[in-house]
């Protein structure tokens, strides 16, 4: 009799639990979609004050990254000015190096995070930030540029940008792809608002003050930082490895979806790299064409918050390949034939939209795939691969340009090509985690 009321609480028991799930997720899923081993808690809470407080502290970092891609002021500066000796190319280096190295260092810091938590990566991170944008003030030589701004700042990014997603992801499951999206139109807002700041700044105050001011600002927002982002999972696996295991390349969704970021990465930020220098080509004004790239910054902001929400309702999957597949399009049909100034503002705001849906949902599809253990590596892993094509993209598309003779043509076709075979492999991964053309994945 004992027995019989113990089989049948434990079938109430599996009937209660099945329930849960489906009423969290109502997509069944297939053992790749849920990937957490048992002692893992899987009980998300998808809000609540330290998620959404993990969620601001993201954004604030992120808006400081955003300096990333306001460099093009720095770059006409150092032209006009410190460096107005070396050629353009080799100030593009700088930028260059900062952006590589954020992605790259990904590969070590996730393993961090795994091993201890958030704050030992942030902390150390927003006063290498603080103290490299302080020392960037100063520079005088080539050098001094690229060993500071370009090593030193590019690093500090990488130790604010994983931590703060890897944590996000910790306590958001349902609602990941809105979480990520949020945080990351952050940097979408630091872009269009530090070049216009630069700017005005470098006029009204001088380049060492200007970039001073921006070093104190980013220290305060960084503390904040510091002090809301936590992860849901208590630090002390210390036994995690620096260097994952090769057992990873035997994980044939995940590789499928490295190979595809790679090449979308590749191609990504050709436009943002060039478009301004385009514009120009096409007879807009240097003064306006600097305007180009902020309108491309605002369009992925839109494109970093509304796709990856409706993500959360369609799949994650489901949004990243077709926005991967039209950037590739855009380009070109799109980009080939703007040639007016409203038609290139066209063009960069969206494709800054789908270029945004694109970076917004590559975290929340690794995790999606991922045990959420391992979701700081795999980040890391992902990023770290997707490095060298960021660093080649833009000196691959300027092969191109010179091979043309200043011509655009073959450049455009790289930049499609590459965005449209991206997306061709993430199909190819979401086909390994759910075959059905229909399924939420």
């Amino acid at each position: 009799m004992a027995k019989t009321r113990d089989t049948s609480s434990t079938a109430e028991s599996a009937t209660s639990t099945c329930v849960h799930s489906a009423a969290a997720t109502p997509e069944p899923k297939t053992p790749l979609e849920s990937r957490s081993p048992p002692h893992v808690d899987l009980d998300y809470p998808d809000g609540g004050l330290k998620a959404w407080l993990t969620v601001f502290g993201a954004v604030l970092a992120l808006f400081c990254c955003g300096q990333l891609t306001a460099f093009g002021a720095f770059e006409t500066w150092y032209a006009q000015n410190q460096l107005r000796d070396m050629p353009a190319s080799a100030i593009a280096w700088i930028g260059s190096l900062q952006l590589w190295l954020l992605y790259f260092s990904g590969g070590v810091l996730g393993r961090i995070f795994d091993a201890h938590g958030p704050r030992v990566i942030l902390v150390p991170g927003s006063l290498l930030l603080a103290v490299s944008t302080m020392l960037t003030s100063v520079c005088k030589r080539y050098y001094q540029f690229l060993l500071v701004q370009g090593l030193m700042t590019g690093l500090s990014y990488g130790m604010l940008f994983y931590p703060t997603f890897a944590s996000i992801s910790t306590h958001f499951r349902r609602y990941r792809a809105t979480a990520v999206g949020i945080a990351i139109a952050g940097s979408g807002v630091g872009g269009v608002v530090f070049p216009i700041m630069f700017r005005q700044l470098f006029v009204q105050i001088g380049f060492g003050w200007a970039v001073r001011v921006v070093g104190f600002m980013c220290l305060v927002l960084c503390m904040v930082t510091c002090a809301t982002v936590t992860s849901r999972l208590p630090p002390g696996r210390k036994n995690t490895k620096i260097f994952p295991d090769a057992n990873v390349i035997k994980d044939t969704p995940f590789v499928l979806l490295v190979a595809g970021c790679f090449l979308v990465n590749f191609g990504l930020f050709i436009p943002f790299v060039y478009l301004a220098d385009y514009s120009i080509y096409r007879g807009v004004s240097s003064a306006t064409s600097f305007y180009v790239i902020s309108a491309m910054n605002a369009g992925s902001i839109f494109g970093r918050i509304a796709p990856p929400f409706l993500a959360d309702s369609v799949g994650r999957f489901n949004i990243v390949i077709p926005s991967t597949f039209l950037m590739g399009l855009l380009a070109l049909v799109f980009w080939s034939f703007a040639k007016s100034l409203v038609a290139i503002l066209l063009f960069a705001i969206v494709y800054g939209c789908f270029s945004g849906a694109f970076l917004a949902m590559q975290i929340p599809c690794i995790a999606q795939i991922s045990n959420i253990e391992e979701v700081g590596t795999r980040i890391g892993i992902l990023y770290s691969i997707a490095s060298f094509g960021v660093l080649a993209g833009s000196p691959a598309a300027g092969a191109a340009l010179k091979a043309d003779q200043g011509g655009y043509e073959g450049m455009i076709v790289l930049c499609g090509i590459l965005n449209i075979l991206g997306s061709f492999f993430l199909f190819l991964s979401r086909c390994k985690v759910n075959r059905r053309l229909l399924a939420r994945v």
